[in-house]
């Protein structure tokens, strides 16, 4: 087998097609999938592999089988390219964006996504799921932060500001390391996970391996069903408005990045004393760092 016929796929305009054309070949299952593709598109991209799984009464592993069966290499890959489909490329770089757009024009609607993102996520932040968060931090002998990929910057800031409270707090960005670290974690440890899409791989396993070790897992992810969801003890969510198109949405990161000053916040006030403390400490120790 050539190397150009072994990664030979589905072309970027062509996924929906594929599945048309493959659907009555397809076994019972996979079929059903089939199925909603092709009645519900757009519906379809928005969906995480959970979502689509309790739709067509099917499991995880068959999403995944069938996403083989039309030849591309995961469910998050299906989307992006049935998203392309159905969309002209320039929304890919955001959605509410259109050729030939100044830069007001971009300007505009970048903020006002990020606004909106900012919005959305503060209406529907459970204040009872925060207050545990905190708790589970605050009373955790260590805490493990898991991010790949764009959520790796705000696994590594959020464990940089616990840090500066006087809390052992690291960042876990690797894959490898995650599994393993996870794997040895307890009920003494916390773990916190940040994925928006919920579905990564790397992170729901870390995220699973942590919890069957006894540790208490935090999420904080997009709303809806998602694997990271089973697997978390405290979920926070985010809302952002465009992530039908993309694989990763630009205003959740502000949305995340929200929700960790929240919760930072909320763990320092547990004990104002000795935050301020550690705080000013911190302080101290940087002012060496600058001229």
């Amino acid at each position: 087998m050539t190397r150009s016929n072994f990664n030979a796929g589905p072309s970027v305009s062509g996924i929906l097609s594929r599945v048309r054309e493959l659907q009555s070949d397809l076994p019972p299952k996979a079929k059903q999938i089939a199925e909603l593709i092709i009645a519900q598109p757009e519906s379809f991209i928005h969906m995480s592999i959970t979502e689509v799984a309790e739709t067509c009464g099917v499991s995880e592993g068959t999403i995944v089988s069938f996403c083989g069966r039309v030849g591309v290499r995961g469910f998050q890959e299906l989307k992006i390219l049935l998203a392309r489909d159905l969309i002209e490329p320039v929304r890919l770089i955001q959605e509410d964006l259109h050729r030939g757009d100044d830069p007001a024009t971009v300007t505009d609607h970048i903020f006002a996504a990020h606004a909106a993102s900012l919005h959305e996520t503060r209406r529907l932040l459970s204040m009872e799921a925060l207050a545990k968060a905190a708790s589970l931090l605050r009373e955790s002998q260590r805490i493990e932060i898991y991010g790949i990929g764009s959520s790796a910057p705000i696994a590594q800031d959020l464990s940089y500001r616990l840090l500066q409270l006087g809390l052992a707090a690291s960042a876990v960005v690797d894959s490898h390391v995650q599994a393993v670290s996870a794997g040895m974690t307890g009920p003494t440890v916390t773990t916190v996970t940040v994925s928006h899409s919920g579905s990564t791989v790397e992170t729901v396993l870390a995220t699973r391996l942590a919890r069957e070790a006894g540790a208490r897992t935090i999420g904080i992810t997009r709303l809806g069903k998602s694997p990271l969801a089973a697997h978390c003890d405290v979920l926070l969510y985010t809302v952002a408005n465009e992530t039908r198109y993309r694989p990763e949405a630009m205003s959740s990161r502000v949305a995340q990045l929200a929700i960790i000053d929240t919760l930072v916040s909320c763990c320092a006030l547990t004990d104002t004393e000795r935050s301020v403390d550690r705080l000013q400490h911190a302080a101290r120790i940087l002012s060496e760092k600058r001229f």
